[in-house]
């Protein structure tokens, strides 16, 4: 007779809140970090999920617009305790790193000087490096099980690599060769799909009632308090434009960070005028080196913004304001998104097909997280870069004669704390900004 399959263990909320709180402090690396960092944390170490699980979310999060490891932590948070683990997961991934941005951007704008702060955050993302290399490893190892899917992979990091392909064309075209490989190939790529859990996710059942009540109070809880800020501030204050145009760029986010932040630069800088370009490199490399994701610069954007044309409001206030209108318009709709689409992702994972278009676009996050990486670690450990051309596009190379010994130490010394002994990655964090703070005071 066979046996009954094991009993999910089911994760206390208390340890899934203590969780969401612990990694607001330390998701450093942007995406590609902050990507690694959970793979770690919920698969490997804490077993709260299953490989196939976390790769079949982290599929569906790259199909969105918006930050996709914010959108990646919503998901699991969902998946584990429903909304209130959803609510929970968002909200704290963002929090510390917003609070402390919005620290900085008052340090900027009052004294101009963050260099003690930014010497600690320079050592934080030199182990972030590591952190992501040694996960990046784990993850390809699962992620990438035959031929076709390395193919994958190693196209999707040329793709953007090399060629500057758009970000969402490859995730496309990943899942369409997934798609189109599964009928005359149906053992190349396997399908990933897991048997039923007990976990909280699986009990929503996807509805055109339910998507249409979740739509009304997610559109209701994003844009109500938008409009009320342009009703009260006037259409022609600076409030008011950072929550139009926000909330418009939340719904054309495709294509990374970077892509995003080079559509920010050229509204808030030449369109808007409410800041200079060498400050929007400010704001980015504090969005680097702090927690959170790289679109948290926004934050830097709308605080500074607001200070500066501050109307009727005292200057702090409004910057303030300015911050939270900011936030608000961007972060809000990746609540709404993972609502309304997740129940209908799950119900699908049992969709052999559809199993294999994702198994390809996992396999193409293996590319696209080994292209991040390498963008940032080419920026971190390197004092200096030139721009090669190839394909029409600019690639930036590091001068080997400008690496930075200490941060590539630092580096490979978290890569072995991650790799060889599984170090916490707390620990990692907190030693490599001690000794970014120590190079700072010692001149």
């Amino acid at each position: 007779m066979e046996s009954p399959p094991p009993a999910v263990r089911r994760v206390p909320f208390r340890d899934a809140l203590r969780f969401w709180v612990t990694l607001g402090f330390v998701n450093f690396g942007g995406p590609s970090g902050q990507i690694a960092i959970m793979h770690q944390e919920l698969v490997e170490r804490r077993r709260w999920l299953d490989e196939d699980r976390y790769l079949h979310a982290l599929s569906f999060a790259m199909l969105l617009p918006g930050p996709e490891a914010h959108q990646l932590a919503i998901y699991v948070g969902w998946l584990l305790h429903g909304a209130p683990g959803a609510f929970a997961a968002g909200v704290f991934f963002l929090l510390p790193a917003f609070v402390l941005m919005v620290g900085l951007s008052w340090v900027y704008v009052v004294h101009g000087d963050v260099a003690w702060v930014a010497a600690i955050l320079e050592g934080l993302s030199w182990a972030v490096v590591g952190i992501v290399a040694a996960a990046l490893l784990r993850l390809s190892t699962r992620a990438v099980r035959n031929r076709l899917e390395l193919a994958v992979a190693v196209v999707a990091f040329l793709a953007l690599f090399v060629f500057g392909v758009p970000f969402p064309l490859v995730v496309l075209g990943a899942g369409a060769v997934g798609l189109m490989a599964h009928r005359p190939f149906p053992d190349v790529l396997p399908d990933r799909a897991i048997g039923p859990t007990s976990i909280d996710g699986e009990r929503v059942r996807p509805t055109w009632r339910r998507a249409t009540r979740v739509l009304a109070v997610g559109l209701l809880v994003w844009l109500g308090p938008l409009v009320l800020v342009v009703a009260v501030a006037g259409s022609g204050s600076v409030l008011a434009q950072e929550a139009v145009f926000f909330s418009v760029m939340a719904l054309v986010t495709f294509g990374g960070a970077y892509a995003v932040l080079a559509y920010v630069n050229q509204a808030a800088v030449s369109r808007f005028g409410w800041l200079t370009s060498s400050e929007m490199a400010v704001g980015l490399s504090l969005a680097e080196t702090t927690p959170g994701p790289l679109i948290l610069s926004v934050v830097f954007v709308g605080f500074v913004a607001a200070y500066r044309s501050p109307g009727s409001l005292d200057p702090l206030t409004a910057a303030i304001a300015g911050a939270l209108v900011t936030a608000w318009a961007t972060f809000v709709p990746s609540f709404l998104w993972i609502f309304l689409g997740a129940p209908s992702v799950e119900r699908l994972r049992g969709n052999t097909r559809l199993s294999s278009g994702l198994a390809a676009i996992t396999a193409a996050v293996v590319g696209v997280i080994a292209d991040l990486g390498v963008v940032f670690a080419v920026s971190v450990l390197f004092d200096e870069t030139h721009l090669l051309r190839a394909a029409g596009h600019d690639i930036v190379v590091p001068v080997i004669g400008s690496a930075d010994v200490l941060a590539l130490a630092v580096a490979a010394g978290a890569f072995v704390a991650m790799w060889r002994f599984r170090v916490n990655v707390v620990w990692i964090v907190l030693a490599a900004g001690v000794v970014g703070w120590a190079r700072w005071v010692l001149g």
